[in-house]
């Protein structure tokens, strides 16, 4: 094989002669061997250099010193111009303040939310759903509200009775629940120091009061459709005299039964009451019934009655053959023609109500004579 001469030369950078190692120099120890990179470098370890940059930051920002020792200007490493400590706490602070003041001036409303808006403490307005801006804090604050959530105060909370007394003085376990909204955020938001609390109150002293004017039956039958609406009301009209801001939206009475300690003795008196009311719809229709037979005859006399004053004689005869007709048909009769009158007839004898006639035994035949001997 020929060797390649001229400019078929192997290029420059692969003609090194020996590569250099990933620690510098030739990559080998003085005995010719690979170099130890935690080995002690020839000549011994360097000298320190000069601080850097970020030593310097570090050292200004500790407060050592308000520049360099050489008295350049304050500045890093001598550079003319640098910010010194004092200056970049002021940087920082600037910066801090700026965060703050985006942070409270820019308030993000939801669209079922409202902001009330109050500059040192003063209300100054509602703000409406969006990105909305105000003045920073502390000067300007404002407290977002839901309006458009339904809340639920459920009576008694958890388990346990809530016993109310009836307008017929009977005692119930009543459960029911009270939902509520805010209408009006700026009377909600400083008129009521503890919302929650002050609708339960409101809702429970209505149920009470209506539920005082309310008998037995209507609490545990068909009235609740009226009592839930009735407390609705009463429950606005005690929050709307405060200037709350909150809207009841529905009261539902979920159970309404009597105490667990006498529930046996109240099944025994409301089957004594049922039975009560069926014995009086017994009467009353027993009642109805004489009173309209009553009304039928008396109907039935007037109509006679204009009978006889047209025709008096004719009227008496037949009023006469009527009764008669209905006295006999009732009675036994026995019919004599004249001519076969007798001075004594056993009519008794022959009545509806005489006893039967004894029955009379058959005769017993009598026995045959016996024949006696021939010749005779």
């Amino acid at each position: 094989m020929r060797k390649l001469t001229g400019r078929f030369r192997r290029p420059p950078i692969l003609a090194a002669d020996t590569p250099k190692g990933p620690w510098g120099g030739s990559g080998e120890d003085s005995d010719g061997g690979p170099r130890n990179p935690w080995a002690m470098p020839p000549g011994g370890r360097k000298a320190a250099g000069k601080p850097t940059a970020l030593d310097e930051f570090i050292r200004k920002a500790r407060g050592s010193g308000g520049g360099d020792p050489g008295g350049s200007g304050g500045g890093f490493n001598g550079l003319p111009g640098a910010p010194g400590g004092r200056t970049l706490w002021a940087i920082g602070a600037a910066i801090l303040v700026g965060i703050w003041v985006l942070y409270t001036s820019i308030h993000p409303i939801g669209p079922q939310q409202r902001g009330v808006v109050t500059y040192f403490g003063r209300y100054t307005g509602i703000l409406e759903p969006g990105i909305q801006l105000t003045a920073p804090a502390p000067i300007a604050s404002v407290r977002v509200l839901d309006v458009q959530k339904i809340r639920t105060e459920n009576f008694p909370e958890g388990s346990g009775e809530n016993l109310v007394l009836t307008g017929d003085q009977n005692i119930i376990d009543l459960t029911y629940s009270v939902r509520w909204d805010i209408a009006n955020p700026r009377d909600f938001a400083f008129r009521l120091a503890q919302p929650q609390e002050t609708v339960r109150a409101a809702a429970e002293s209505a149920m009470r009061a209506v539920i005082a004017d309310t008998t037995l039956d209507q609490a545990l039958g068909s009235g609740r459709t009226g009592i839930e609406q009735r407390v609705q009301d009463l429950t606005q009209s005690i929050l709307n005299e405060y200037y709350s801001g909150v809207r009841i939206q529905g009261v539902a009475i979920k159970q309404a039964t009597p105490p667990a300690q006498i529930v046996d003795d109240f099944n025994k008196v409301t089957a004594a009451q049922q039975e009560a009311v069926a014995n009086v719809n017994q009467a009353r229709s027993y009642a109805q019934q004489v009173i309209a037979r009553a009304q039928g005859e008396a109907a039935q006399f007037d109509k006679v009655y204009e009978q006889y004053r047209l025709a008096p004689e004719v009227t008496r005869r037949r009023m006469y053959y009527e009764t008669m007709e209905a006295v006999l048909a009732k009675s036994d009769k026995t019919i004599v023609e004249t001519p076969g009158v007798v001075p004594y007839l056993p009519l008794a004898k022959g009545g509806r109500n005489a006893p039967p006639p004894p029955e009379v035994a058959a005769p017993t035949p009598a026995p045959a004579p016996a024949q006696q001997g021939g010749g005779q």
